[in-house]
């Protein structure tokens, strides 16, 4: 039996008489295939094609009926096959290996080169976390603030201090207690011995004024005029912010004038919820808070007069660091000898003054003064009280 070569799918595979016996002899488990009338085995040099690869015997398959055709080209001649196996076979020289190198990064440091990669540093530098929030069953009660004074006095580890004494002072103007909001009434400024005025009570009144120098003019006249107007907004007397608009009767104390929804200006003027205009305006003022030195404008000499004319003071007077305490007596046979030409010098009068001491820098002590009377004339007497040191006595003839 001749060498047959047969090509599918490019690929060439010789057949061989040893091959045809031994598919032979599995002719009888094979199944059988119908036998179509044989014809003339064609030419040596004709060759077929099949793309189908099957275990049957290639010699087996059914022959293929010859159609009619245009003659075609020569056929095509195949080299023999041990060539064909030549071929196939490729040396290994003609192998070639490609080996891809890993882009070079920027070298930022020294330390980077010997980093390992991140995946190693997981547990060293980061973490996965996760939260579990668990809400007890049923409702909780939380503590009051009485329960957990006690708690911590148990534990002992807090100290409450004593509770602030309550600000009994009263504005004369909206007669609310204390000091207020510093976005509202602000703080309290005295005007005279156990009168208190808020200071935005007192500035935004019709008739008061403020000077450069931050002094209030005209709180006093202010007042006597609110104790005889009452309020639009809570029908009290002592409202002093008149609406600005001209034969407008609207008067409000100014914490009304904010709660009746009152539109203030810059120019210091005030328009009530009838005559004030729709919307924002440019010059509207909506922050009240003073933080510059404000006082109230007073006559101290009258005020001191005041006090002394009192027979029984429950107050104490204080004029900015110096704290006025008794003011002492002149008898008839005294009065040629305790006086001058610009003041008097009462037996028994005392005050005592906060002021820098005399041994340490940047510290502070007591200055009591006292006026006696040693032979017939006056003695000023100045004790120094410091802590830490025994009381120093200083005395002469003259308060300079």
């Amino acid at each position: 039996m001749k060498d047959i070569v047969f090509c599918s799918n490019n690929c060439f595979v010789l057949y061989s008489a040893a091959v045809q016996a031994k598919n032979s002899e599995n002719k009888e488990s094979a199944p059988t295939l119908p036998q179509l009338p044989m014809k003339e085995r064609p030419p040596k040099a004709f060759h077929q094609y099949s793309n189908n690869i099957s275990t049957l015997d290639v010699h087996c398959l059914p022959q293929l009926q010859e159609k009619v055709s245009p003659p075609s080209s020569p056929p095509i001649m195949f080299p023999p096959a041990f060539e064909a196996a030549k071929v196939e076979a490729k040396p290994d020289e003609l192998k070639v290996t490609v080996k891809l190198k890993p882009r070079l990064k920027a070298i930022h440091s020294s330390l980077e080169d010997c980093r390992p990669p991140s995946k190693k540093w997981k547990g060293m530098k980061w973490k996965k976390w996760s939260i579990q929030i668990v809400i007890p069953k049923g409702s909780f009660k939380s503590p009051c603030e009485e329960e957990i004074d006690e708690f911590l006095k148990k534990l002992g580890t807090t100290l409450k201090p004593d509770p602030v004494p309550k600000d009994y002072r009263k504005c004369c103007f909206c007669h609310e207690e204390g000091d207020g909001l510093t976005d509202g009434p602000a703080r309290l400024l005295n005007l005279d011995l156990d009168l208190w005025v808020h200071l935005n009570c007192a500035l935004w009144s019709t008739e008061v004024y403020e000077t450069q120098a931050g002094a209030l003019i005209n709180v006093e006249l202010a007042l006597r005029r609110g104790l005889q107007m009452k309020c639009m907004f809570c029908h009290k007397m002592g409202a002093t912010s008149g609406c600005h608009r001209l034969r407008c009767t609207n008067i409000y104390h100014f914490t009304c004038a904010i709660k009746a929804q009152c539109m203030f200006f810059k120019d210091k003027t005030m328009l009530c919820p009838m005559h004030k205009p729709k919307g924002t305006h440019e010059q509207e003022l909506s922050y009240f808070a003073v933080f510059r030195r404000v006082y109230v404008q007073r006559d101290e000499v009258r005020q001191i007069a005041s006090i002394v004319q009192r027979g029984e003071r429950d107050h104490t007077f204080r004029v900015g660091s110096l704290i006025f305490h008794a003011v002492g007596q002149l008898l008839p046979q005294q009065m040629q000898a305790f006086h001058s030409s610009k003041a008097l010098f009462p037996v028994g009068y005392e005050a005592s003054r906060l002021y820098w001491s005399m041994r340490y820098a940047n510290r502070r002590c007591r200055y009591l003064c006292s006026i006696e009377e040693k032979d017939g004339l006056p003695l000023f007497v100045i004790k120094v009280v410091e802590q830490g040191h025994e009381d120093l006595v200083l005395t002469d003839t003259t308060p300079k």
